[in-house]
């Protein structure tokens, strides 16, 4: 039991030195790991059951902390090279159990050290049955994590960060997290066990990729498909990107409310539009990509996180397993005529995917890079290549 020592203090009896307060003043309580502190964000859980490294270092987490449903993490280490970006964006993680010894050959630190070294909150012990039931009943809130190793917390203290922090909905957060100049990306593929990551000599197509928060995955598979990527910040305008000579442009993944990252970027994607470019979006991508072609989007109550979520594709009738991690989603009244939806979620029947009439334009809401996450979906990379392919023939003609 946890009792009162100081006026809005409270000090640990039972060795709990980590605690999560949500805006409803709800309490949860575990064991701190990882870095100590506290950190404010949106809670939302997370159903995969293997690829924790790749999850945290998902930009488009930034902002959020991540209830993970399956029981068992960490018990795989962290390693060198399984990072989605060089900086980690994630406020906080909750696990269930306490992080066992890695067991794997590629393990090259603990991941409570990991957590430590990059700055991350954790709590284990928590129940965190009882606190997905509470997103999946109530939408996910916005909570302050926190881990003191004396374990005493000002709970007054920790209630006004929550409340006081504006929530996810109206920012824009794929400024914070974009690269701050043009880069080229070096080329590895993605990694096999036989020889790990290779890299790829062989630049068939120059793909422009807008950074709203990318994952290094998704270059890894364009230099599977022998493509060149030039990645560029997200307020690039399209004179500069079209000047880089692409033979398309992708839009990618990132984290915040697709409105206000909206504010600069839907007249971009218009422009490179108007110019017949080939473009592929993923997940914020998606939903920009719908913003500029008359679409809305808007919040929703749970998102989807995971991977093992079914869509159909409406074209061919298959179902896909697919890894997702989104927020917001596009809007199906009134969108326009000349937008095409090709997935639908058979979770909630939200849209997956859209496609421009009569012009080498589509987007996913979910990660084809299957990073962590099944393959199904990788075909769509080679739908791009097979886009550009096209729109560069009828360049020559």
């Amino acid at each position: 039991m946890i009792k009162k020592v100081k006026k809005n203090h409270f000090k640990n009896s039972q060795n709990y030195t980590g605690i999560l307060v949500l805006e409803n003043k709800r309490l949860f309580k575990g064991i701190g790991i990882g870095y100590q502190g506290e950190a404010t964000g949106e809670v939302c859980f997370n159903t995969s059951l293997t690829g924790y490294q790749e999850i945290m270092s998902d930009p488009s987490y930034a902002g959020q902390i991540i209830n993970f449903t399956f029981p068992h993490i960490g018990n795989v280490g962290t390693n060198k090279e399984d990072f989605e970006a060089d900086k980690i964006w994630t406020k906080g993680v909750i696990f269930n159990s306490e992080i066992t010894s890695p067991s794997n050959y590629r393990s090259f630190q603990h991941l409570d050290a990991w957590l430590k070294k990059n700055k991350i909150v954790g709590i284990t012990g928590l129940d965190t049955r009882s606190l997905t039931n509470f997103i999946r009943d109530k939408g996910a809130p916005k909570g302050t994590i926190a881990y003191s190793k004396k374990g005493k917390f000002n709970i007054n203290k920790l209630t006004n960060s929550t409340i006081k922090w504006s929530g996810l909905k109206n920012l824009d957060l794929a400024e914070k997290v974009t690269t701050q100049k043009n880069y080229i990306w070096k080329g590895l593929r993605t990694w096999k066990k036989e020889h790990g990551y290779r890299k790829n000599n062989r630049n068939s197509f120059h793909v422009v990729a807008i950074d709203y928060g990318i994952k290094k995955n998704i270059l890894r598979y364009f230099s599977d498909f022998n493509c060149k990527v030039t990645v560029v910040p997200c307020k690039t305008s399209a004179e500069r990107i079209l000047a880089l000579k692409p033979n398309g442009v992708f839009l990618s993944n990132g984290p915040g409310d697709p409105a206000a990252t909206g504010r600069y970027a839907i007249q971009v994607i218009q422009n490179l539009i108007q110019k017949k470019m080939p473009l592929f979006g993923i997940c914020l991508g998606h939903q920009i990509l719908a913003l500029s072609l008359g679409g809305k989007t808007k919040k929703m109550k749970l998102g989807h996180r995971g991977a093992n979520h079914p869509v159909k594709n409406l074209i061919n009738k298959n179902v896909e397993i697919t890894s997702q991690n989104h927020g917001f989603e596009v809007v199906k009244e009134n969108l326009p005529k000349n937008i095409k939806i090709t997935h639908i979620s058979l979770f909630d029947k939200s849209i997956e995917g859209i496609r421009l009439k009569n012009k080498p334009v589509f987007s996913v809401q979910y990660h084809p890079e299957s990073n962590p996450g099944p393959q199904d979906s990788v075909y769509l990379f080679q739908e791009f290549i097979n886009n550009m392919r096209k729109n560069a023939k009828k360049k020559r003609s």
